[in-house]
């Protein structure tokens, strides 16, 4: 387990016990130089067939960073000496696939829609998990609007960067009020919120604003809750709040948590049991996400 960060998240090493690893290493302060020399000197110990039973999983809080590592990983394998790696930064891209998947579903059966075409607001849309949910939404078809709470250039840079990197059409913007915000929500059809635990974004007087929008989804699980109305169980359940239209529904976090746990077990899982070595970002945890739900 390689990550930048000065320690490796208790939250993964238990998700990569529990998907079957016997033996943990956790490596922290990893530089993204580093990774050449720790990936070759993994995969020469063990020979062609020994070095399968390893796998290598990429953390941090950083998902440019993450993706980095992961394609240094990738080029310092040398054939037949191949593992597989797993890139799921601060849970940002098992997250950010769970909460997608999951508004894709309530959006099919509530509206009969697809994510193309719809309008999405992600709040909290600069942090890691606001980025990696604002770039699935987006190739998945959606048009994706990133909120900062008090930077639009932050924002801006955000979209420009992740368009560059990653083949997105992301716009950036900022609410830093109540009226901002019911701006926003006027013209969308999905909302996403992946803003930090314990903040109230949208409350019942921003949700009156709405008039198009069809699900919403938080991932926050401490109170007060991202979306006022929202509990932590509810699956597709009546949007409490947004009186202008009463077939909006709403996903809490548990829900979204419940396939974001079994999705990260499959993928830690995944490098042991493939054949041949697999690399994973947020683009194999979408798919695998949505086949969970």
């Amino acid at each position: 387990m390689f990550d930048p960060m000065p320690h490796v998240s208790p939250f993964d090493i238990n998700m990569a016990v529990d998907a079957g690893f016997d033996q943990i290493f956790p490596y922290d302060n990893v530089q993204q130089e580093q990774v050449n020399g720790l990936v070759q000197d993994a995969i020469f110990s063990r020979g062609p067939a020994g070095v399968k039973r390893t796998g290598i999983f990429i953390g941090g809080r950083d998902i440019g960073i993450a993706l980095n590592m992961l394609d240094a990983a990738r080029k310092a394998m040398v054939p037949p000496f191949v593992v597989s790696v797993l890139a799921d930064p601060s849970g940002a891209f098992t997250t950010a696939a769970a909460l997608v998947a999951c508004v894709e579903k309530q959006l099919k059966a509530h509206h009969g829609d697809e994510l193309k075409g719809a309008q999405a607001i992600v709040f909290g849309g600069t942090g890691p998990v606001g980025i990696a949910t604002g770039v699935i939404a987006s190739l998945a078809g959606a048009n994706v609007t990133l909120v900062d709470p008090f930077n639009i250039d932050t924002a801006l840079d955000k979209a420009r960067e992740y368009n560059a990197r990653c083949g997105s059409t992301l716009v950036g913007t900022y609410a830093s009020s109540d009226a901002d915000k019911a701006r926003l929500l006027a013209q969308a059809d999905l909302v996403f919120c992946t803003a930090k635990a314990g903040i109230q974004v949208l409350n019942a007087s921003v949700l009156a604003d709405a008039t198009q929008l069809k699900v919403a989804g938080d991932v926050n699980a401490v109170p007060p809750l991202g979306i006022e109305g929202i509990k932590r169980t509810h699956n597709g359940e009546p949007l409490l709040h947004a009186v202008n239209v009463p077939g909006a529904v709403g996903i809490g976090a548990l829900a979204i948590g419940d396939i974001k746990y079994k999705l990260q077990n499959a993928l830690l899982a995944s490098l042991l049991s493939a054949e041949e070595p697999v690399y994973l970002d947020f683009r194999a945890a979408f798919e695998q996400a949505r086949a969970l739900v």
